[in-house]
């Protein structure tokens, strides 16, 4: 008889052999973050696929204008630098390097901007 702690039969979860059991991963806040991001410059029509990778060292969210070229962005999550310039990287077109923080929000701005649009009277 199982114990009382131990939950319904079959709720084990059991690492499969040969996997990466630690990796870096998005919370919830950070996903929903980054994917209402996405969703305004697809509308935008800046954007039109994306794609996630999630490693033992980092966590990457790129996002493409076509499918078939290299992202236009990426936002890179390696909590190994969380003490030093910040755990968040966004990466431009060419894989240089537009900004590094300690918050999402803030390495998210410049992506912002472009969806700012000056209105005229």
């Amino acid at each position: 008889m199982a114990s009382p702690a131990a939950g319904p039969p079959g709720a084990n979860v059991i690492a499969f052999p040969g996997s990466r059991a630690e990796q870096v991963g998005f919370d919830r806040a950070e996903l929903q973050r980054i994917l209402d991001l996405y969703g305004r410059m697809v509308a935008a029509g800046q954007w039109r696929d994306y794609a996630m990778d999630f490693g033992r060292d980092a966590a990457n969210f790129s996002a493409f204008r076509r499918a078939a070229e290299r992202p236009q962005a990426r936002i890179e999550k390696r909590p190994a630098l969380r003490g030093k310039q910040g755990m968040w990287t966004l990466f431009g077109e060419a894989g240089q390097v537009l900004k590094r923080g300690h918050e999402l929000a803030g390495v998210l701005v410049p992506l912002e901007r472009r969806l700012l649009k000056v209105v005229e009277d």
